[in-house]
C-alpha cells in the first residue's frame, strides 16, 4: 500500500512541527530519523489520522485521509506509539485482542480469538499470555503492543521509536518481526533514533530536520555529511554489504 504526502504542515498553536512535507512511501520498511524535535513524531500521527494537518493531505492508496472514517483507517492502518509507563491492568492476551475492536461489533467471535492466538505463538508471547502487561519487560511489553497492532491486520504499520530503551536481544527480536512483516508485503514506517539500526534494516530512510525532509534514499542517506548537517555531529560511515557503522568523531 502507497502513502502519499502532499505539502503538509501542521503547528501546534504558532509553532510548526511540519513544514511543507512532501514524500511517497511504498512497501518495505521506512525509517524516518533526524535529533530530537525534528517532527517524526507529529508526521507518524499524520499519517495514522491522529493529528489532522494545517495545511496539505495524507492518502493510502489514493484515498483521502479526511475521507475516512476512524473505523476504516484502524483497517488498514495501526499505530504503536512510543512505550510510556504503567498501563490499565490487562493481561497479554487482552491486551492483543484490543487490536480486534475495527472487526468487533459485540463480542469477540473464533476469527477474532484464532487471530490472537496466532499472533501471540507468533511473537513467542504463549508462556505469558496470562500475565498482567505491567508486569513485563520493557521488551516484552513492546512484542505486546506490537501483537495488539498485528491483529488489526493492518497494511500499513507505524511505529514510534520501537527500540527505544530495550536491551539487544529484544531489540534485535523486535526488528526482526518488523522485517517479517514487511516481507508479507505489509508497509512498514517507523521513527527511529538508532543510525545503525536505520542503515541495517531499512530499504527507504527519510531523514528529516526542524519540520522538513533534509534528504530521502537508501541507506547511503546516512552519510557523513547528511549526519554533520542534521546532527552537527562529524562521523564517520562505514558501509559493507547489507551493514552501516556510523561513529562520532
Amino acid at each position: 500500500m502507497r502513502i502519499e504526502v502532499r505539502n503538509v504542515t501542521f503547528r501546534y498553536d504558532s509553532e510548526d512541527v511540519l513544514r511543507n512535507v512532501v514524500m511517497d512511501i511504498g512497501q518495505g520498511v521506512t525509517g524516518i530519523v533526524g535529533p530530537n524535535g525534528s517532527g517524526k513524531t507529529t508526521l507518524l500521527k499524520c499519517l495514522n489520522g491522529l493529528l489532522k494537518p494545517q495545511k496539505g493531505s495524507v492518502t493510502m492508496d489514493g484515498r483521502s485521509m479526511d475521507g475516512l472514517s476512524g473505523s476504516e483507517i484502524a483497517r488498514m492502518s495501526a499505530y504503536v506509539p512510543q512505550m510510556g509507563g504503567r498501563h490499565l491492568p490487562r493481561t497479554v492476551f487482552e491486551t492483543v485482542l484490543m487490536g480486534r475492536k475495527p472487526y468487533i461489533t459485540w463480542n469477540p467471535g473464533s476469527r477474532d480469538l484464532e487471530a490472537v492466538g496466532r499472533i501471540i505463538d507468533l511473537l513467542g508471547l504463549s508462556d505469558i499470555c496470562g500475565r498482567d502487561i505491567n508486569s513485563l519487560s520493557g521488551g516484552q511489553r513492546q512484542k505486546v503492543f506490537i501483537g495488539r497492532a498485528l491483529a488489526q491486520e493492518p497494511k500499513i504499520l507505524l511505529l514510534d521509536e520501537p527500540t527505544a530503551n530495550l536491551d539487544l536481544r529484544h531489540e534485535m527480536e523486535v526488528m526482526r518481526i518488523i522485517r517479517k512483516q514487511a516481507a508479507k508485503g505489509v508497509t512498514v514506517v517507523m521513527s527511529i533514533h538508532d543510525l545503525n539500526l536505520a542503515g541495517r534494516y531499512c530499504d527507504t530512510i527519510i531523514m528529516m530536520r526542524q519540520g522538513r525532509i533534509h534528504d530521502v534514499g537508501g541507506p547511503d542517506v546516512l552519510n557523513s555529511r547528511n549526519i554533520r548537517d542534521v546532527y552537527d555531529v562529524k562521523a564517520r560511515v562505514l558501509r559493507r554489504s547489507n551493514m552501516t557503522v556510523i561513529w562520532p568523531l
